[in-house]
């Protein structure tokens, strides 16, 4: 089997307008790379996703969530908050990203595929159950993560690792009393939202399947990837989860200029093995990633293919 890529072209319609790091041309510069390889991109599966249904999206946020992004534009709003703005396609590539998660669960669970990356945009972790934030609509990974459980029996327990350098606070939030979502977020610390401290590890039920491993800024790549490892074998020894996914930001390499951590095209190349080595052990490969951060557009497109390259291996 091989890894399926999956992508649509309204992708590049959200349009964030002139001077926005989110910009349409993260998408151009990810897809650009990826079929600028042949070898790779004739080995991937590409997959064009549908809309989520409301119901899926519900699943993961609030009705009244849901309904201000989708009237956003046409109330006349330009922004959702003072970082993520929306445009005339903006609900619809919010709708197709969030598919586009849910497309990949279902090619790997139905068999199409070993694995998966989604060339999402808008990116989805800061997007919390009632609110819009940092770029993010709608959280892609919680509405795949739910579906999955919603959809196949097999899927009881999930893993979510965020390796993007800002904290996954929205997908943290969604699951944080529920014992059956581990969430493990490694991200700059202190910064953008501010949250992700180690003592913020779930309520309720939810106590000890949220896992941060916060990071000083201008880490060494070789720390922070024994931190990561560590990290990995905290969370397996507190869940076997039956699918795991990725937050992919890729914003905390060296030279992206929201970050300030110092990992490189090898560094993600190797954790993607990593991970899919836990996931071969754990759960017979079951693995989606989908994008989320990643601002630099000379370095962003490599980037990516490292990443998509070291799953299809």
């Amino acid at each position: 089997m091989t890894t399926a890529i999956i992508h649509h072209p309204i992708y590049e319609k959200h349009d964030t307008g002139l001077g926005h790091p989110e910009t349409a041309k993260r998408y151009r510069v990810v897809m650009d790379a990826l079929q600028g390889d042949e070898k790779l991109w004739t080995a991937l599966k590409e997959i064009t996703p549908e809309k989520a249904s409301q119901g899926l999206v519900q699943a993961a946020h609030t009705k009244e969530h849901f309904k201000r992004v989708e009237g956003a534009f046409a109330n006349g709003l330009e922004r959702l908050d003072a970082d993520t703005v929306v445009s005339m396609k903006s609900f619809d590539a919010a709708m197709l990203a969030a598919g586009g998660a849910v497309a990949a669960v279902d090619a790997v669970m139905q068999g199409e595929a070993k694995n998966a990356f989604v060339a999402a945009r808008p990116p989805g972790h800061h997007a919390t159950a009632e609110s819009a934030m940092g770029f993010c609509l709608f959280n892609n990974v919680a509405v795949a993560a739910r579906y999955a459980q919603n959809k196949y029996k097999e899927i009881e327990r999930v893993a979510i690792i965020d390796w993007d350098v800002h904290h996954g606070n929205g997908t943290q939030g969604i699951f944080y009393t529920d014992p059956s979502v581990f969430f493990f977020s490694m991200h700059q610390y202190p910064w953008y939202p501010g949250t992700g401290s180690r003592g913020e590890t779930g309520h309720g039920k939810g106590i000890g399947s949220t896992l941060n491993v916060p990071v000083k800024a201008f880490t060494k790549a070789k720390d922070q990837t024994s931190a990561f490892e560590a990290a990995l074998e905290e969370m397996l020894s507190k869940i076997k989860p039956d699918m795991i996914f990725i937050s992919a930001g890729f914003d905390a390499h060296i030279d992206d200029p929201l970050g300030q951590l110092q990992l490189e095209d090898r560094d993600f190349s190797a954790w993607t093995k990593t991970v899919m080595q836990l996931a071969d052990d754990a759960c017979g490969g079951r693995l989606v990633s989908c994008l989320e951060g990643g601002y630099n557009l000379e370095t962003l497109g490599d980037t990516v293919r490292t990443h998509v390259k070291a799953l299809s291996e």
